[in-house]
């Protein structure tokens, strides 16, 4: 009886499937896209992150979806949304911090998939569309990121949009409509919030799905790249089935699990032990709400648009009043990632992949890599006089690795090409030394000793591309797998340490995280429940006449530190209050400017708001009422 249950069962769903293929061929798409695509069968781990971006994808979709229920896109209510989410929607912490640090996977997965086209030559013939595509991608992927970052409408998303914004105001005539078209308004506001929201939820996701699936589309037309940038249909047996691949079904689908699990258990680790990765995912200012008064000490992007950001900043010279350097800083930027999209027709090389190329091609590549990750450090902290040079000399490689790839990817150019060669190099040389000669004051000497260096490398760049020794392709693909695990070490120490001598150059920040003054030494123990406890009778009783704690509320902080509800009740609330009510105090800040000069701070999030935020609380908790004109010391 079992049996026959089973097999009935069976039955209807074949039936079903093939009712559903006679109107919808879900069974040829099977079988063109996965059980029947024939991939290279010597991937390897460089490949691993096309598949990662589908995951994370997914993930940004799923918990944006999930935020978007109990986000609220006012200027008014934004902020407070968030901490709502944070605070009081059932694991609605675990979902913002799964879609905020989902955004940096997402765009790190991204940049080493880039990585590892440039690195086989994915972008060439026939694959110039896919590479187009993947291009569309990536620039969805930056207006998705940028206005997802408004949102929260903190102080670096204000501040942010107000800047990245203002910059289409320097496009002559049309720039101020643009500005005020974008804007919605005459300044960033709630209106500029909106439809910011509208746009990150509906518009930019409905246009990234659809070029992911002509990216995938695309891709299984003319097949995919492999490590040794050979076209594995040139090899076919009598059935017509490419003799280097295998089906993408079940081999691959099995494979990615690997990886798949492997980035899981990275990506929990982050989300559960480092959401904010020290700055660089959810930036501190981000916990204060937007104030248009009040400009933060340093504007920055987060990282992953750090080397362009750095690119812009890089400019400061003007040649008119309309070609001013934040227009040439707009247009280097924009230049900067369209100049990106043109690269499968600038490789000139007679082999795709870098494990056939010379070793001045496999030299240009890893300083590609380095200036690229420089870049993108300096482009997160403030502009001082050595990181303007330096981004100024790096974003001058960043054009010259991509204007000169026609010359320096092919040691066999004859005819003008071939001619062009000595005096293009040359002239990024002499590039190099007049942005030296014209270093501001306070540029250090190795600073300087950089550009020197770029600029000998680009002399001296015709005779180490004659000399080039680049390797044919074999007729088949190997199973080599490249670089032995020595080697990939070795590689990665000489790129930290190219990345780490300009940025020591450069100088590190010394401004102090408590002002003018060094930081009190504290550390709390959240494990002495007794300690907390007595400590927020304390704020109660003490702090809690001048500052609030408005973002939380009674019950839920009683419960964090153990106190029964019951108790929290008895000793927490004053009359008329309730266990739920958030911690608001009876003063305006407008009295309290009135009164003190300044609104006390609100204390829910400040010691996430300041870098050594609980340093800082401690110690302004400590100092704020010492005055020494005052006969006791004290004010």
């Amino acid at each position: 009886m079992f049996k026959s249950f089973t097999a009935f069962i069976v039955s209807t769903l074949v039936g079903l499937r093939d009712w559903i293929d006679a109107r919808l061929p879900i069974m040829r798409a099977w079988e063109t896209h996965m059980g029947g695509y024939y991939a290279p069968k010597n991937f390897n781990f460089w490949y691993v992150f096309g598949v990662l971006s589908l995951v994370v994808l997914v993930n940004q979709l799923l918990t944006g979806i999930w935020l978007t229920m109990s986000f609220t896109p006012s200027a008014e209510a934004a902020f407070a949304s968030v901490e709502y989410i944070m605070r009081d929607v059932e694991y609605g912490w675990i979902l913002r911090y799964m879609h905020s640090t989902g955004a940096s996977a997402f765009f790190a997965v991204v940049y080493l998939h880039m990585f590892r086209g440039l690195l086989y030559g994915s972008y060439r013939k026939p694959r110039e569309l896919i590479w187009l595509f993947g291009m569309g991608i990536y620039l969805c992927l930056m207006a998705e990121g940028f206005l997802g970052y408004v949102l929260p409408w903190g102080q670096m998303s204000y501040w942010g949009a107000q800047v990245i914004v203002s910059l289409f105001g320097a496009i002559p005539v049309i720039g101020p409509d643009i500005v005020e078209w974008v804007r919605g308004d005459y300044l960033i506001s709630g209106i500029t919030l909106n439809r910011f929201f509208a746009l990150h939820v509906i518009a930019i996701p409905l246009i990234l799905v659809a070029l992911v699936v002509m990216h995938l589309l695309a891709l299984h037309e003319v097949g995919s790249n492999n490590p040794d940038g050979i076209d594995i249909k040139k090899n076919k047996d009598e059935n017509g089935i490419p003799l280097d691949g295998i089906p993408f079904h079940p081999y691959y689908t099995v494979h990615d699990l690997v990886p798949i699990v492997v980035f899981l258990f990275v990506f929990c680790g982050i989300l559960f032990f480092a959401p904010e990765m020290g700055g660089y995912f959810l930036e501190p200012p981000n916990f204060e709400e937007a104030n248009p008064l009040k400009t933060p000490a340093h504007i920055a992007p987060v990282w992953y648009y750090g080397p362009f950001y750095s690119m812009l900043r890089a400019v400061t010279f003007s040649i008119s009043d309309t070609l001013n350097a934040k227009f040439l800083g707009f247009v280097v930027m924009g230049a900067a990632i369209a100049i990106l999209a043109i690269l499968p027709w600038l490789d000139k090389s007679a082999v795709r992949s870098i494990r056939y190329k010379g070793r001045f091609t496999k030299a240009m590549m890893i300083l590609f890599v380095v200036s690229f990750i420089v870049l993108g450090v300096l482009g997160t902290k403030s502009a001082t006089p050595n990181r303007t040079m330096l981004a100024q000399f790096l974003t001058t490689f960043y054009f010259a690795y991509f204007l000169c790839m026609p010359i320096w990817t092919n040691n066999k150019l004859g005819g003008l090409a071939g001619a062009l060669r000595m005096p293009v190099c040359i002239g990024f040389g002499l590039l190099f030394l007049l942005l030296n000669f014209n270093a501001a004051e306070g540029v250090n000497i190795i600073i300087r000793l950089i550009g020197l260096a770029l600029a000998t490398f680009f002399f001296v760049m015709p005779w180490l591309i004659a000399k080039d020794d680049v390797k044919p392709e074999p007729e088949r693909v190997t199973m080599d797998g490249g670089m032995n695990l020595i080697q990939y070490i070795g590689v990665f120490g000489l790129v930290a340490a190219l990345v780490m001598l300009p940025l020591k150059a450069a100088g590190a920040e010394s401004a102090h995280a408590c002002g003018q003054i060094e930081c009190y030494e504290f550390e709390a123990d959240l494990k002495n429940k007794k300690s907390l406890q007595n400590g927020l009778r304390t704020f109660m009783d003490y702090c809690m006449g001048c500052h609030s704690a408005q973002y939380a509320r009674y019950g839920r902080v009683a419960k964090d530190i153990g106190i029964p509800t019951d108790l929290a009740e008895q000793l927490l609330l004053e009359q008329g209050q309730k266990i739920g009510d958030q911690m608001k105090i009876g003063m305006t800040p407008d009295d309290a400017k009135k009164w003190f000069g300044a609104a006390p701070p609100d204390l829910t999030m400040v010691t996430r708001a300041r870098k050594k935020g609980s340093e800082w609380l401690y110690t302004y908790l400590m100092t704020f009422y010492k005055d020494d004109s005052r006969p006791y010391g004290v004010n």
